[in-house]
């Protein structure tokens, strides 16, 4: 296993937040002086060298998030999870039960395209899946551990507190492909005689590079 040298200091960070009051109206955006942006509902000590403003905190794109109760709804909206997978991946499923066993919403998007693992890379700086991010934090692999430290860290629930009525989100491609029209289809030309039949066209959609 991956050894974790920032989980410590994330967990603390995290659990301050979720510790403070569900109740507060103000949002804080803080920029340390490091450049790392975190939001938390207190400012930061008057001695503190952070560049500060009151925002909103972004939503997790989950068209469901207005019927989540309270307390996860807050959760989602400072720690949105999205998980970019892809077809034939044992370790994407696990990620993927895990996140549905706690009740965690989040955002999946595909990678079946050599676009996609292209966009991937850009994104995590290889192309391994499954990749997650819980806020601004990437997980890169899957490990059962790892992955429950994190969530735990930022405060979700550690089993469902979904409404009955809830829906995932379907996933969604990574690199959005516009509709083209199909073009007309010709009528196959018969082999010329005494002419082998040309070799089968390879249909595996694998985007090259992809790594489980």
């Amino acid at each position: 296993m991956r050894a974790l040298p920032m989980i410590s200091t994330l967990a603390c960070a995290l659990l301050a937040v979720a510790a403070s009051s569900v109740q507060a109206q103000t949002v804080y955006r803080i920029v340390g002086p490091d450049g790392k942006i975190s939001f938390s509902d207190q400012p930061p000590p008057p001695a503190s060298k952070s560049k500060v403003t009151t925002t909103a905190p972004s939503g997790g794109g989950n068209a469901s998030n207005a019927a989540l109760p309270f307390e996860l709804k807050e959760v989602v909206q400072r720690y949105p999870v999205t998980l970019y997978t892809s077809a034939s991946c044992a370790p994407c499923a696990s990620a993927r039960n895990l996140l549905s066993s706690r009740g965690v919403p989040f955002t999946e998007r595909t990678v079946n395209t050599n676009e996609d693992a292209e966009a991937l890379k850009r994104i995590s700086g290889d192309t391994s899946l499954p990749f997650g991010t819980i806020g601004s934090q990437q997980l890169k692999g899957y490990s059962d551990v790892e992955w429950t430290q994190y969530l735990d860290a930022a405060a979700y629930p550690k089993s469902s507190v979904l409404p009955t009525n809830f829906k995932q989100a379907a996933p969604r491609p990574l690199v959005a492909v516009a509709n083209k029209p199909a073009p007309a289809a010709e009528p196959a030309a018969a082999p010329a005689a005494n002419q082998p039949s040309a070799e089968p066209v390879d249909t595996s959609r694998n985007p090259k590079g992809i790594q489980f």
